[in-house]
C-alpha cells in the first residue's frame, strides 16, 4: 500500500506542482528561484564560477510543468526573468529528471545522452553551465536543502515509472 502510494506521489506530483507554476505570480515564482538559487550557488558566485552567464541568458524550461524561466547572472547574482530578448542556450527536460540530477541520483551526461534533458542554442555555454551543476557541491548546500534534494532524488529513483 505505501509503496503504491509512493509511486502515485512520483508520478502525480508534476502535475501537482504545475498549479502553482501556472497561477502564482511571476514575482513570486522569481523570487522564490532567485532565493534557492543564491543558496545553492552561493560559492560559485563568491569565486567567479558564474561570470561567464553575464549579460547572457539561459532559458530553462521544465516540460511537465508548462513552465519556463529565463535565467541571467548580473549585478553579482543569479536573476530569474519572466522573459528575454535572446535566449543563448535552452535547458529543457521534465521535473523528476531535474531532481534526479540535482540529487545526484542520476548522471547528467546520461540524461543528457538519453534525451531525458536537452540543451539547445550555444552549446559550449550549454556544457559549462551542465559542468557548473554537475560540480556543485550538495554537501555544501545548507542541511534543509541537501534533505529535500537527496530525499526527492531517492523517492524518484525508487518509484517512478518505468
Amino acid at each position: 500500500m505505501l509503496t503504491r502510494l509512493k509511486r502515485s506521489l512520483v508520478k502525480e506530483m508534476p502535475r501537482v506542482l504545475s498549479l502553482p507554476a501556472k497561477y502564482c505570480p511571476f514575482s513570486l515564482q522569481s523570487l522564490v528561484i532567485e532565493k534557492a538559487l543564491a543558496v545553492s550557488f552561493a560559492e560559485a558566485i563568491e569565486d567567479g564560477d558564474l561570470d561567464f552567464l553575464e549579460q547572457r541568458h539561459l532559458k530553462l524550461t521544465v516540460s511537465d510543468l508548462n513552465a519556463s524561466w529565463y535565467i541571467t547572472f548580473s549585478q553579482q547574482k543569479l536573476q530569474v526573468q519572466a522573459k528575454a530578448d535572446t535566449v543563448d542556450v535552452s535547458f529543457s527536460g521534465e521535473l523528476n529528471d531535474f531532481v534526479l540530477m540535482m540529487g545526484r541520483q542520476e548522471d547528467p551526461d546520461t540524461l543528457f545522452f538519453q534525451r531525458r534533458l536537452k540543451i539547445e542554442g550555444d552549446t559550449e555555454l550549454g556544457l559549462e553551465l551542465k559542468n557548473l551543476l554537475d560540480n556543485l557541491d550538495i554537501d555544501d548546500l545548507p542541511n534543509w536543502v541537501k534533505t529535500a534534494l537527496t530525499q526527492s532524488a531517492e523517492l524518484v529513483a525508487q518509484y517512478q515509472p518505468a
